[in-house]
C-alpha cells in the first residue's frame, strides 16, 4: 500500500541509517557523554519521546530512534526476535557514531528490550531506568486468565479491518489531545505517521511474541551490576481509561499494584536497583507527563 511507505512523508527529526536488516531512524542532540538512549514502548516510534529527550540533551548527548517495523524506519515483519532487536540497535549507534558505555532508557517492551541488550553487550551499558518495563516475571504476578493474555496471539485473530480502522482512529484522536502543547511540526508528522493503516497494524503486532521474549531474556543470564531505576507509574492512565472500556477501569488500577509489588521484588535481588513511584502520571504518558522526574532519574544514575 503505497500510503504506508517510509518514505511518503519525511520525518520531522532525524536521519535514516542504512543497515543489514533494512533504514532505521536514529535523532540525536545535545554533545558528551555518556550517551542516553531511549527504548519506546511496544509500537510505537521514539519520537514519542521527544519531550523529555529534549530536556536530556541540555546536559548530554540524547538518542531516540524507530525501531524496524515502526515509524520511520523501513517496514519488516513483525514481532521480531529479542535478538534481532537488540542487534539492531547494536548496530544502529555504531553506524550512527554514538559511542559507548551508554545510559539505556526503556518504556513498557522497551524496557524488556534494554536489559537483553544489557545482558548480551553488558560493557557498554553504564546505567538503566526502566519506565513501567514489561518484565519476564510478570505471568506469576498476575492471575492465570491475565497470564493467559500474555501468552501467543495472533492481530489478525483478534480484530477485523472495520475493527481495526476504528481503533487507529480512536487511538490518534486520544493521542493528538494528550500531545497538544507539542509543536505542530512534531505531533502532526508522528501521529500521521503511526496511524497509517499499515502501521497502526504493525503497532499492534510487535508485542506478539512475549514467550519468545521472556524466554530470550531469561536465556541471556543475569542482569549486569549496574545502576538500575524502576519508575512505576501509579496514577490513573487518562489515554488507557478513554480506551478501555469503563468495566476494565478497575482492572487498571489492580495492574498498578500488581507490578509495584513486581518491581519492588525485582529492586530489592539486584544490588544497584531501586523503585521510584509516579503517583501522578499514568503508564502511556509518564515519558511526557513527568519528563522531570525521567530526566532526574537518568541523572542519578549518571557517574559522579
Amino acid at each position: 500500500m503505497v500510503d504506508d511507505i517510509a518514505s511518503v512523508a519525511r520525518p520531522p527529526l532525524g536521519t535514516r541509517h542504512e543497515l543489514a536488516g533494512g533504514a532505521m531512524l536514529l535523532h540525536k542532540s545535545g554533545a558528551g557523554g555518556p550517551p542516553v538512549v531511549f527504548l519506546a514502548g511496544g509500537g510505537m516510534s521514539g519520537l514519542y519521546y521527544w519531550k523529555v529527550h529534549d530536556l536530556v540533551a541540555e546536559f548530554t548527548t540524547s538518542v531516540i530512534y524507530d525501531r524496524l517495523g515502526l515509524g520511520w524506519s523501513d517496514m519488516v515483519d513483525l514481532p521480531r526476535s529479542g535478538t534481532q532487536v537488540t542487534d539492531d540497535l547494536h548496530e544502529l549507534l555504531r553506524v550512527a557514531a554514538v559511542p559507548s558505555p551508554c545510559v539505556l532508557v526503556g518504556h513498557s517492551l522497551g524496557g524488556l528490550y534494554a536489559r537483553l541488550y544489557a545482558k548480551r553487550f553488558p560493557g557498554e551499558v553504564i546505567s538503566m531506568v526502566l519506565l513501567d518495563p514489561t518484565h519476564e516475571d510478570m505471568v506469576d504476578y498476575v492471575s492465570e486468565e491475565k497470564a493467559q493474555r500474555l501468552r501467543d496471539s495472533n492481530i489478525d485473530d483478534l480484530f477485523s479491518p472495520e475493527q481495526l480502522d476504528a481503533m487507529r482512529t480512536a487511538y490518534r484522536t486520544v493521542l493528538a489531545r494528550a500531545l497538544a502543547d507539542w509543536p505542530a511540526e512534531i505531533r502532526e508528522p508522528l501521529l500521521d505517521q503511526g496511524h497509517r493503516r499499515e502501521r497502526f497494524r504493525q503497532s499492534l503486532r510487535e508485542p506478539m511474541n512475549l514467550p519468545r521474549l521472556f524466554r530470550e531474556v531469561r536465556d541471556a543470564g543475569p542482569d549486569p551490576d549496574v545502576p538500575m531505576i524502576f519508575m512505576a507509574a501509579m496514577g490513573t492512565d487518562a489515554i488507557a481509561q478513554e480506551l478501555v472500556p469503563p468495566e476494565g477501569h478497575a482492572s487498571l488500577a489492580e495492574s498498578n499494584q500488581t507490578k509495584h509489588r513486581l518491581y519492588t521484588d525485582l529492586a530489592a535481588a539486584h544490588p544497584r536497583a531501586e523503585v521510584r513511584r509516579l503517583d501522578d502520571a499514568g503508564h502511556s504518558g509518564m515519558a511526557w507527563l513527568r519528563a522531570d522526574a525521567v530526566v532526574q532519574a537518568i541523572r542519578d544514575t549518571l557517574p559522579r
